[in-house]
């Protein structure tokens, strides 16, 4: 487990910056936190590390947003804020969006976590002292992300607490 202080929304978006660059086609991406603590910031940051050039918004209504990058992968970045029942997170067909060609970042996932398998988890915390600043942890489920952790901790450790 990682834990970083991130001490402005420029802070958040390199963190997603380095993320992105251990990213893989089939990764599924956590992100948690409460309303306003910066998933979807994090989402624009490592989406524009991907060469997403289009403007990434919150998925909220539609539940999904995708995203082409340059290198023919396409970020998949979900919400499932309004789902109330696993069925309805079933539905989102997760797994079938990174078997094709993608990488998934599901905000609010936390809540289902523990059924979604391999994942890296990307929790966002507001410093009640300080609004601009985020402590953020990062853990990995399952053997990808153990074999890529070390790259995670170099990549971040100008973040690190």
């Amino acid at each position: 487990m990682l834990h970083l202080r991130a001490h402005s929304l420029a802070d958040t978006r390199a963190i997603a910056d380095a993320l992105a660059a251990v990213a893989r086609r089939g990764d599924l991406i956590v992100l948690a936190g409460e309303m306003g603590a910066g998933k979807t910031a994090f989402a624009k940051g490592f989406g524009e590390a991907l060469g997403v050039t289009e403007p990434i918004t919150s998925p909220t209504f539609t539940l999904v947003h995708s995203y082409d990058t340059p290198g023919k992968l396409t970020l998949h970045h979900a919400d499932i804020y309004r789902l109330s029942t696993q069925h309805e997170v079933a539905d989102l067909a997760l797994a079938e969006l990174l078997e094709y060609d993608g990488i998934v970042l599901l905000e609010w996932g936390d809540v289902v976590a523990r059924s979604l398998g391999e994942h890296l988890l990307v929790q966002l915390d507001i410093d009640l002292d300080d609004e601009d600043a985020r402590d953020i942890t990062i853990s990995g489920t399952g053997r990808s992300w153990a074999d890529r952790w070390a790259r995670i901790e170099a990549a971040l450790e100008a973040y690190a607490c």
